[in-house]
């Protein structure tokens, strides 16, 4: 399965776009409905407004830069607190979730957080009404093992998302609402990962278990 790196960034950055499009667009709305406002309220209301768009935007970019992007630099760790706070802001914008933080490591090599990351927000976009998201990852006997668990009242993976992580859908097939789950794979792949990449369970109604083991290089 493979793709040539210029075409997958451009993918990932559509998706990007494609995210940013709505608190950017609403920046837009609300600066145009201050030039016509005179109300001293409904200005106040436009204020709050772009208040909450901007810091949406922000949150949304802060996650990005560290799921898609070379935050941090070359190196080969990153501080796992970092990641918590991208995921925090994401979190923070729709207020439907909590998030339980289970990561005790210092530093985790930046695929593997990558691979958290990514996995995190996928999972996250999977409670269409919210609920629970817990995360952990630990490193041991050359390992590190990522796992991801939600708990909502209504959970939806698109199956096309499930077969990417699993490895079940060729190259050709990646579109940028699947970039994510793609990067995920290879990443975990390309770690020398166990066969099947990411693993994906449905133990209880309600629940669902994501997983991926990789080779601690």
């Amino acid at each position: 399965m493979t793709i040539s790196p210029v075409d997958f960034a451009s993918l990932l950055c559509s998706r990007l776009c494609h995210d940013l499009l709505s608190p950017v667009g609403a920046l837009n709305n609300g600066l145009e409905l201050m030039a016509d406002e005179t109300d001293p309220a409904m200005r106040e209301r436009c204020m709050e407004l772009l208040a909450e768009s901007a810091r949406t935007s922000a949150n949304k970019l802060k996650f990005f830069r560290l799921a898609f992007g070379a935050a941090g630099g070359f190196g080969d760790l990153l501080d796992p607190r970092e990641a918590r706070i991208a995921i925090e802001g994401l979190l923070s914008d729709a207020r439907r979730t909590q998030l339980g933080w289970m990561v005790e490591a210092e530093a985790l090599p930046k695929a593997a957080v990558k691979v958290l990351l990514n996995l995190a927000m996928i999972a996250n976009e999977a409670l269409v009404r919210g609920g629970q998201l817990d995360i952990g990852a630990e490193a041991a006997g050359g390992r590190i093992e990522i796992v991801v668990r939600i708990e909502g009242q209504r959970i939806i993976l698109d199956p096309e998302l499930r077969a990417m992580l699993t490895g079940g859908l060729a190259a050709s097939a990646l579109v940028s609402r699947t970039a994510a789950a793609y990067m995920i794979h290879e990443l975990v792949a390309g770690s020398g990962g166990s066969d099947g990449s990411v693993m994906i369970s449905e133990p209880a109604p309600n629940v669902m278990i994501f997983g991926a083991v990789m080779v601690a290089g």
